[in-house]
């Protein structure tokens, strides 16, 4: 079953990214991560996602689509990357969402693919 992990962080986090400072620390949780995932063959696919400043938004009023720069929602974290898993269940899948370097992971089963 495929499950996608989906990894929320804050401003800080997304700052540490490419503070010269922070940024190995910050890539080393990361890296040990990332290649735990690829040595149990359990990665469907995987991606980092930019800042939420760099995001837009489309919402729709009054039938028409509206474009907001930056992200919608108001919260202290946002998205920062997904993975999605191939694992046997729901219990595989918070186990992995567990060993990430972040403090907010949002697990769910994937709907199949239509055929």
């Amino acid at each position: 079953m495929n499950y996608t992990l989906m990894f929320y962080e804050s401003q800080e986090d997304f700052a540490a990214r490419t503070d010269p400072e922070r940024q190995e620390a910050y890539l080393a949780g990361w890296t040990h991560y990332v290649h735990a995932l690829r040595e149990a063959g359990v990665v469907v696919f995987g991606s980092g996602l930019y800042a939420p400043e760099t995001a837009a938004t489309l919402k729709r009023r009054g039938g028409d689509m509206v474009v907001q720069d930056g992200p919608f929602p108001e919260t202290k974290e946002q998205l920062g990357g997904i993975f999605v898993l191939d694992v046997p269940d729901m219990d595989a899948a918070l186990e992995w969402a567990a060993r990430g370097p972040v403090d907010t992971v949002e697990v769910r089963q994937n709907i199949p693919a239509l055929k």
